[in-house]
């Protein structure tokens, strides 16, 4: 079910960490492509980066992806946890703990949102640079909440901790 004929573009960050986290990642990719009312589907390059929580845990597999959407931002939202689900992700008590597969929605065109259920632009968007890296690499021109580009933002965090993967 579609809200409007408007085309919003949509950003997704993607990661994983258990269970062949690469493949995971990629299969991601795969259901992102065929969402319903979506088109014209960029991807980042994958990188390869440290746990942001507990330290006992394997490197992550990190990329981002865009597109233009007609479903509203909370059809998304649901899009995306139903993908989750569908990949083996498990509800988890640790915060930020290992998972097989995690789809966070960064931004929804320029929408804002502060609820419990969706936050927008993402609250973890302008210091994560495992995130804000991979935006780059395919919006470089994108604004970002703060006013600058996701080239600038992503030279401002630094790659420390980040290897691209070559796949």
């Amino acid at each position: 079910m579609m809200s409007s004929t408007v085309w919003v573009p949509a950003y997704i960050a993607i990661g994983s960490n258990l269970e062949q986290p690469l493949q995971q990642v990629q299969q991601a990719f795969a259901y992102l492509s065929k969402l319903p009312v979506t088109a014209a589907h960029h991807t980042s390059s994958l990188y390869r980066s440290a746990p942001m929580g507990p330290a006992d845990q394997p490197p992550y597999i990190n990329a981002v992806a865009g597109f233009l959407t007609q479903l509203d931002a909370h059809q998304l939202l649901d899009a995306l946890q139903q993908i989750e689900r569908s990949m083996g992700k498990q509800s988890s008590a640790m915060r930020w703990g290992p998972r097989v597969i995690d789809l966070d929605l960064l931004m929804y065109g320029d929408q804002r949102s502060d609820t419990e259920q969706l936050q927008l632009p993402h609250p973890g968007l302008l210091v994560r640079n495992f995130v804000m890296q991979p935006l780059a690499d395919i919006a470089p021109e994108l604004r970002i909440p703060d006013g600058m580009t996701a080239a600038n933002c992503a030279k401002q965090l630094g790659s420390v901790g980040l290897e691209r993967i070559a796949t």
